[in-house]
C-alpha cells in the first residue's frame, strides 16, 4: 500500500567539525555562497540532481553547474548504517561544462540539461551510470540559432520538449522554419540599423523589447538516437525540432520563475500549456490552458470559461487529471491562486482550495491523487496535502511542514516493512531558505506510523482540529550543505517577528533583526526596509538583491513592515492595498515603526532612514512627500508620477487594477496618489536608484525624481545603471549598489 504522507518538520544541523571566531556577514561573503536551485530526483529514487550557481565577482559572472547527491543521505546524515561520509555528502557532476535545470529520461540512463558551452543557451544530454553515481559523456541535441531553454523530457522517453523565442512569421515546415529563423536573426545581427516598428503592445516586457519574436514550445523526437546521431562519423542528422505552439502568441506565457507553464501527458501524447490569446495582451491576465497532441495539431481551450489567468499545469500519474493554479478575477495578478483540478475525461473542474485563504504556491502529485504544495502564511511559506477524493466539495489543506519552502517534488519508492511486506513509500523533496541562509535541498519522508483514513478525511473536510500523533511527525532532513562551511564563519542575527494594531484596526506583523555583537546598552541606527510588490511580502527567506543580514552587519537594526497589501494574511488583507497606494499601507508603515521605537529602548529614532525598491520605492517615494521623521531615504525602482509610470509601463493590467482605469478615466485617483503632486513637501536626502533597463518601472520615473529634488536644492544623488533592469543582477553592478546605498545612509545617520 501507498503510505499518505501526513508530516511535520524536524530539522536537523549539520555542525562543522571545526570553530573558529565568527565576522560580520559581508557582501564578498554573499556573493561566494552557491545560489541552489530545485530538487529532481532520478527515477530509481537513488539520486537527486539540482544545479547551483557560482558567483565569480572578479570576472563579473555568474555560472550553473549540475550537482548531484544520493537521496539516502537525508538518513545517512543522521546518523544511518550503511553509508560513509563521502557517499552522503554532494559534488559537481559535470565541472568542465557549465549546466542548469537537469531533467531526468523515464529511464534514469540519461538526463537533459541547458548548458552553453558552445556558444548560446541549448539542450544537452549527458549519459548516466546509477550504479557509479557518475556521467559517461554528454551530447550537444539542439543547434538553434534561436537558442534553447525550458528543456523537459516526456515520460514515454521518445520525446524532448523545450522552448525557444522564435520569429512567428517564420512558421511552416521544421526545417524551412530554422533556416527562417536563423536567416532573419543573421539579418538582424548584420543590419545597421536598429529602429524597430511596432503595431501592437507588450513590445517589450521586463527587460528586454520583443523584436517581434514570440516564446513557443519545440519538440525533438526519438531523444537518444538523435543525440547520438549527431556524433562525427554518423552520417545521419538529427530531425529537426517541430512547433507544437505555431502563431503570433507567447506559448508559454512569459514567466520571472517557479514552475512551468507546460507538461506533457504520463503516455506521452499531450501536452498542456498556458497562452494568452487575448487581442490587448498588454491589458491582460487571461493565460488560458490549452491542449495539442504531441504530434501537432489544432490546439484546445480548456479554460475558456475563466476570464482570469489559468497556469503551471500538471497531470495526476495516472494521466486522469490536470492540477493547475488559477485566479478568478480578470486584469488582477495578485488575486489569490487556487489549486484547480480538470478531469481530462469529463471536462469537469473542481476547486480544491476554495476555503483556504492562501495562495497556493509551487505544488506536486505525491503519488496517486496526493498532492503537496506551499503557501505563504504569516512570514513562512509551509507546505501542506490534500487528497481530493476525500474533500470533493473543497478541502482544507493540512500542514506538514513549516519554515519558508518551495520547489517542491514527489517520488514513491519501493520499500519493506521490518516483517518483509511491500508497499510504496512516497518522499518528497523540496528547497528551503531562511533570513540566514539561502537555500538549501531537503527531503521529507514519513514519520513511524500514518493516520487512519476516518481522521484524515475528518481533518481535510476541516471536521478535526486535533494535533497529530508523535510518530506520524515526518523525518525531514537537509539533503545539500554547500554553504554550511561559509555560513558557519558568518555571525549572524535571529529573525525576530513583532505585532501591533495598523490601519483599520488589523493586527500587522513586523521584523526585526539586530547587528552582530549587539549590545543592549547601546543606541543602534535603523534602516527601515520597505518590500515591494505590492502585493509581496518580507518573511523568514533570504535575498541577495535586499538582504536584511547584510543591511544590520555595519551596525544598524534593520525593521520591515508586513503592511496592508502584503501576502500570506488572506485575500482581504492583499486587497486593502487597491485603490488605497498611500492610505493603508503608509499608516501602517508608521505606526509600526511608532511600535518599534516605544517597545526596543536600543533603537535610535533620531537616526533612521527609509528605503525602498518598486512599490517601497514608491511608498520611499510618498513617505519624502507626506513626513520629515527620517534622516535619509533610498528609493530604488520607484513610481514617481503615476500618470507617465502608466504611459511607460508594458504591463498595463497591473497600473489599470491599482488605479481603476488609465489617468484618461480616473484622472483623480491618479493624482491622489501620486508621489510627485506633493513635490513642494520634499525635504528628506533622497538617493535615487534606476535602470535603463527597467520597463516595468521606466527609468523616466527615477529621472523625474531626481531633477525635482536638484532643482529644489534637496541633498541628493543618482546612481543610474545603463545595464539592468528591474533588478540589479550583475555581481559588480551590486557590488556598487550596496557600497553606495550604505556609504549614504552611513553619511546621514552615522554622523
Amino acid at each position: 500500500m501507498r503510505r499518505v504522507l501526513i508530516l511535520l518538520l524536524t530539522v536537523f544541523s549539520v555542525v562543522p567539525a571545526f570553530s573558529q571566531a565568527k565576522h560580520p556577514f559581508t557582501f564578498e561573503d554573499m556573493m561566494s555562497l552557491k545560489r541552489v536551485a530545485e530538487p529532481v530526483p532520478s527515477p530509481d529514487g537513488k539520486w537527486v540532481l539540482f544545479s547551483a550557481v557560482d558567483v565569480d565577482l572578479a570576472s563579473n559572472k555568474k555560472t550553473p553547474h549540475i550537482w548531484i547527491v544520493p537521496l539516502a543521505a537525508a538518513n545517512a546524515a543522521n546518523g544511518a548504517t550503511g553509508a560513509s561520509p563521502v557517499e552522503v555528502r554532494e559534488r559537481v557532476l559535470i565541472p568542465d561544462q557549465d549546466g542548469d535545470r537537469p531533467r531526468w529520461a523515464p529511464d534514469g540512463k540519461r538526463f537533459a540539461f541547458i548548458s552553453t558551452k558552445e556558444g548560446g543557451s541549448q539542450v544537452w544530454i549527458a549519459e548516466f551510470d546509477s550504479d557509479a553515481g557518475s556521467v559517461s559523456g554528454v551530447h550537444k541535441l539542439t543547434a538553434l540559432a534561436t537558442e534553447a531553454s525550458g528543456e523537459l523530457w516526456s515520460p514515454d522517453g521518445k520525446n524532448i520538449l523545450f522552448t525557444s523565442d522564435i520569429y512567428p512569421e517564420c512558421d511552416g515546415a521544421p526545417a524551412a522554419e530554422q533556416e527562417c529563423n536563423a536567416k532573419k536573426l543573421e539579418e538582424h545581427e548584420k543590419s545597421k540599423v536598429r529602429a524597430l516598428i511596432f503595431d501592437h503592445l507588450l513590445y517589450r516586457h521586463w527587460n528586454a523589447y520583443k523584436e517581434g519574436k514570440r516564446s513557443h514550445i519545440f519538440v525533438v523526437p526519438d531523444v537518444l538516437a538523435s543525440a547520438r546521431s549527431g556524433e562525427p562519423g554518423s552520417g545521419i542528422a538529427p530531425p529537426p525540432p517541430r512547433d507544437l505552439t505555431p502563431g503570433d502568441s507567447d506559448a508559454p506565457v512569459f514567466s520571472l520563475g517557479g514552475q512551468d507553464d507546460y507538461a506533457i501527458s504520463p503516455d506521452g501524447q499531450e501536452v498542456c500549456y498556458a497562452s494568452n490569446h487575448d487581442k490587448v495582451g498588454a491589458a491582460s491576465t487571461n493565460n488560458d490552458l490549452w491542449l495539442v497532441p504531441v504530434t501537432g495539431g489544432t490546439a484546445k481551450n480548456i479554460t475558456a470559461d475563466n476570464p482570469a489567468s489559468d497556469s503551471t499545469p500538471q497531470y495526476s500519474p495516472d494521466g486522469k487529471y490536470i492540477a493547475y493554479r488559477a485566479q478568478q478575477r480578470p486584469g488582477y495578478e495578485s488575486d489569490r491562486f487556487r489549486l484547480m483540478l480538470y478531469d481530462r475525461k469529463t471536462g469537469e473542474k473542481r476547486n480544491l482550495t476554495e476555503d483556504f485563504d492562501r495562495w497556493v504556491g509551487a505544488f506536486s502529485w505525491a503519488g496517486g491523487h496526493d498532492i503537496v504544495f506551499s503557501a505563504e502564511n504569516v512570514g513562512a511559506s509551509p507546505i501542506y496535502y490534500i487528497y481530493p477524493e476525500l474533500c470533493p466539495a473543497g478541502c482544507h489543506p493540512i500542514k506538514l511542514v513549516d519554515g519558508f519552502n518551495d520547489d517542491i517534488s514527489a517520488i514513491e519508492i519501493g520499500t519493506k516493512t521490518p516483517k518483509g511486506a511491500a508497499y510504496r513509500e512516497t518522499i518528497f523533496l523540496f528547497t528551503r531558505m531562511s533570513l540566514g541562509a539561502p537555500t538549501e535541498v531537503f527531503a521529507a519522508e514519513p514519520g513511524d506510523c500514518v493516520i487512519g483514513l476516518s481522521k484524515t478525511k475528518a481533518m481535510l473536510l476541516g471536521e478535526s482540529t486535533e494535533p497529530l500523533p508523535q510518530c506520524a511527525v515526518s523525518k525531514a532532513r537537509p539533503l545539500s550543505h554547500v554553504n554550511d562551511v561559509l555560513l558557519s564563519q558568518v555571525a549572524m542575527s535571529p529573525f525576530e517577528t513583532f505585532w501591533f494594531e495598523g490601519a483599520k484596526g488589523d493586527k500587522v506583523q513586523g521584523f526585526l533583526v539586530k547587528p552582530p555583537n549587539f549590545d543592549a546598552n547601546k543606541k543602534y541606527p535603523v534602516k527601515f526596509l520597505i518590500h515591494g510588490g505590492p502585493q509581496g511580502a518580507w518573511g523568514d527567506d533570504w535575498s541577495y538583491r535586499w538582504n536584511p543580514e547584510l543591511f544590520a552587519a555595519n551596525g544598524y537594526v534593520v525593521i520591515m513592515i508586513n503592511f496592508h497589501g502584503s501576502t500570506g494574511y488572506g485575500q482581504k488583507f492583499i486587497d486593502a492595498i487597491n485603490s488605497d497606494w498611500g492610505g493603508a499601507p503608509y499608516e501602517d508603515l508608521m505606526k509600526g515603526l511608532d511600535y518599534a521605537e516605544k517597545t526596543y529602548p536600543f533603537i535610535d529614532k533620531d537616526r533612521e532612514c527609509a528605503m525602498g525598491a518598486s512599490y517601497g520605492g514608491y511608498a520611499t517615494n510618498w513617505i519624502l512627500g507626506h513626513t520629515t521623521r527620517f534622516k535619509c531615504i533610498v528609493t530604488h525602482d520607484g513610481m514617481f508620477n503615476s500618470t507617465s509610470a502608466w504611459g511607460t509601463t508594458e504591463e498595463l493590467w497591473f497600473n489599470e487594477w491599482e488605479f481603476k482605469g488609465t489617468p484618461y478615466t480616473n484622472r483623480a485617483l491618479y493624482d491622489k496618489w501620486s508621489p510627485h503632486m506633493y513635490a513642494t513637501n520634499f525635504k528628506t536626502p533622497t538617493l535615487v536608484v534606476h535602470g535603463q533597463l527597467d520597463y516595468r518601472l521606466d527609468v523616466s520615473e527615477g529621472f523625474q525624481l531626481f531633477t525635482t529634488l536638484q532643482r529644489q536644492n534637496i541633498p541628493s544623488k543618482m546612481l543610474y545603471f545603463p545595464d539592468e533592469g528591474h533588478w540589479v543582477l550583475k555581481p559588480q553592478n551590486s557590488q556598487l549598489w550596496y557600497k553606495t546605498v550604505n556609504e549614504w545612509v552611513d553619511q546621514w545617520t552615522k554622523k
